[in-house]
C-alpha cells in the first residue's frame, strides 16, 4: 500500500517539476523571463497532476462511487489517501519551484543580474 501512495505521490511532483523545467526552457526561446513562467505554470498544472498520479481514468471514480454507495469505508479511505498523495506530490512540486525561484532571485541580486538576461 506504500508503495502505491509513494507511486503517486512522485508521478505528481514529476509531472509539476518536469513540466515547469520544460516551460522554463521555452520561455527562454521565446524571451521570457523562466523562473515567472515557472512558477505560473507549476500552480497552473497542480490538478493535473494530481489526475495524472491517480491514473488520469474514471477508475478510481468509479471505486469511490461503489464504496459510498455499497457502504465499503475501508475502500473509499484507501481512494482517499490515493488522492491525498498525490495532492501533497503536486504541493511538494509547487514547493520546489518556488524554492528556485527564491534561489534565482538571490543569485539576481547579489551578481546584479535582471531576471530576463537568465
Amino acid at each position: 500500500m506504500i508503495k502505491k501512495w509513494s507511486s503517486f505521490f512522485f508521478t505528481a511532483v514529476g509531472v509539476v517539476v518536469g513540466a515547469s523545467l520544460i516551460s522554463s526552457a521555452a520561455a527562454v526561446l521565446v524571451r521570457q523571463p523562466p523562473a515567472t513562467v515557472m512558477i505560473k505554470l507549476a500552480g497552473e498544472i497542480k490538478i493535473w497532476a494530481i489526475v495524472a498520479a491517480i491514473g488520469g481514468t474514471f477508475t478510481a471514480i468509479e471505486v469511490l462511487e461503489s464504496g459510498i454507495f455499497e457502504g465499503e469505508v475501508k475502500t473509499v479511505i484507501k481512494q482517499f489517501l490515493y488522492v491525498l498523495s498525490g495532492f501533497l506530490g503536486a504541493q511538494i512540486g509547487y514547493f520546489f519551484n518556488i524554492v528556485a525561484d527564491e534561489e534565482i532571485l538571490i543569485y539576481t541580486t547579489v551578481k546584479g543580474v535582471n531576471d530576463s538576461s537568465l
